[in-house]
């Protein structure tokens, strides 16, 4: 499974193309158009990946089933909003253990998936420090299918609340 990049999949490439190919496009203005296209399209969308990576912890989710793994994981259970961007820091750290811990090369390209797009959307909130929240090793140890279901909830908390 390669990683997939879901802000390239609406943007098309032949329409930038086509423009270029008609004659009266076949200027200097053309070429620009052209290359400053080729340029947005390769670049990140500031839309948020959220339901891409609800769609690949459901995914993983059905992989840890059919495997049998006993990881217990930190897991931030009753989480303050204002303590959102750091329990999803830790979320992401515990979804490395998943993927050193499995053999499985489905679950570790999901989970390395997984990682890269929630990444993505906190790159954002990069600079944001949040007082008063539990480090990482505070949360208490759940296991694989607990620490699923907590982390779901934190997505959808920022996926409906419209943050990124």
């Amino acid at each position: 499974m390669r990683i997939s990049k879901p802000y390239l999949r609406s943007t098309s490439i032949q329409c930038y193309l086509c423009l270029l190919l008609n004659s009266h496009f076949l200027t200097e203005a053309g070429i620009h158009v052209f290359i400053f296209g080729c340029i947005s399209a390769g670049l990140p969308k500031t839309e948020a990946n959220w339901p891409y990576v609800l769609s690949d912890l459901k995914r993983l989710e059905v992989l840890i089933q059919s495997t049998h793994t006993d990881a217990t994981l930190y897991t931030g259970s009753d989480i303050h909003p204002n303590c959102s961007v750091t329990a999803m820091r830790c979320f992401l750290l515990e979804l490395h253990v998943i993927c050193q811990e499995s053999n499985d090369m489905d679950i570790r390209d999901t989970v390395q998936n997984l990682i890269i797009l929630a990444n993505s959307n906190l790159s954002s909130n990069g600079n944001i420090t949040e007082t008063g929240c539990k480090e990482c090793e505070e949360l208490e140890e759940k296991d694989v299918k607990e620490f699923l279901e907590s982390f779901k909830r934190i997505v959808q908390f920022f996926y409906y609340s419209g943050r990124q």
